[in-house]
């Protein structure tokens, strides 16, 4: 039996990123049921910074985390975590009411002409979008410093990272969980469940009430594209509806439908339907004509049923702590939300920057998914 104060379910940038915080004056164990962490969801992140993409509590949550991207703490990584790149919200026939969310929530939001809209987007297709919107807050975030930054600074601080352990049970007894994983069994007062899609299946293991996490599988497509002239620098496109988007990657474009199709938990694959509409969409779109794929990827989202994050205590349930349903958010809001799910988890008061931002705790609270 090995004794920790607390064990983290998860080894992805949700697990990673509060592991970090924790070890700072606690001893902490991070467990991982594939053999590297970040397999199934963060390491299949489309890598961008949007704040004005998600709901209020990830709006926050990101918009918060934009200092720590753009200036990170010494030694955390080598190289940037943030590369400037502008985005653009096209309003297709039919989109008026995704216009006024988008306006409704947003921060920094410019309208363009169509002649401006085409000097920064060369192929947009003349007639296509009612309206564009202009943002030159965002940016590519490179996930795998980001993860790997995290996961340095928990060994740093002394954390244990343990990978190919998949958790078989967790039972409770007396003010401890013990934790029985492939070859190891653990023992803490408090566990954090960062497992993501399989977060409602930890919770039954603990023999606590699932929130009824929703995994969504995301496709995303890669096209070879050549240019007379160069496209590294085009913005990240989209419509205010997502139902499409697309941007450079690599010296390739990427581009996807914006699927979000309801799956078990699972090792995720790309579907070829979901990338084909993607594809389609941009040649709508754009003057783009696409004739092959160069190749293709599956990952999963993770949402609650009202779309906002899980973070905080299970109200029944002591030592059983909740940092699930981040979406497709979870990359560009994990600064702040680690910071501010570790406060919680050790009793403190959430970082008042993240709350001046807008966050309303009982958003974010499992409590709420309780009725």
């Amino acid at each position: 039996m090995q004794n920790f104060d607390c064990i983290v379910i998860g080894a992805g940038i949700a697990g990673a990123s509060i592991a970090a915080h924790l070890a700072e004056n606690r001893s902490v164990c991070l467990v991982e049921m594939e053999d590297r962490p970040g397999f199934h969801t963060t390491g299949r992140s489309a890598a961008s910074y949007e704040p004005n993409y998600g709901p209020a509590p990830m709006l926050a949550f990101t918009r918060a985390s934009e200092k720590f991207f753009k200036s990170p703490p010494p030694g955390f990584s080598d190289a940037p975590l943030f590369t400037k790149r502008s985005s653009m919200f096209f309003e297709a026939d039919g989109q008026e009411k995704f216009t006024a969310k988008l306006l409704s929530q947003g921060a920094g939001l410019e309208e363009i002409s169509y002649a401006s809209a085409k000097i920064r987007y060369p192929v947009l297709r003349d007639g296509y979008a009612q309206r564009v919107f202009f943002d030159a807050s965002t940016g590519d975030l490179d996930v795998d410093l980001i993860h790997r930054g995290y996961l340095k600074l928990f060994k740093h601080l002394g954390g244990r990272l343990l990978l190919s352990q998949p958790v078989q049970s967790l039972q409770r007894h007396a003010n401890h969980w013990q934790i029985q994983c492939t070859s190891e069994k653990l023992n803490a007062p408090l566990v954090i469940n960062a497992a993501g899609a399989w977060g409602d299946v930890v919770a039954g293991l603990a023999g606590v009430k699932p929130v009824g996490l929703i995994p969504k599988r995301r496709s995303i497509g890669i096209i070879p594209y050549q240019s007379t002239e160069a496209f590294d620098h085009w913005p990240m496109v989209t419509d205010v509806g997502e139902t499409w988007y697309s941007k450079p990657q690599s010296g390739k474009l990427i581009v996807s439908s914006a699927d979000a199709t309801p799956v078990e938990p699972h090792d995720a694959y790309a579907d070829d339907m979901a990338i084909a509409e993607g594809v389609d969409r941009l040649m709508t779109a754009t003057t783009i004509a696409v004739e092959r794929l160069d190749h293709s990827w599956g990952g999963l989202r993770t949402f609650a049923p009202d779309g906002m994050p899980v973070v905080g205590f299970d109200p029944h349930t002591e030592g059983f702590f909740w940092l699930v349903g981040q979406g497709g958010y979870g990359i560009q809001s994990s600064p702040a939300l680690s910071e501010a799910a570790a406060a919680l988890a050790m009793g403190k008061a959430i970082p008042q920057r993240v709350l001046d931002l807008g966050l309303e705790i009982a958003h974010i609270r499992p409590e709420r998914l309780r009725s």
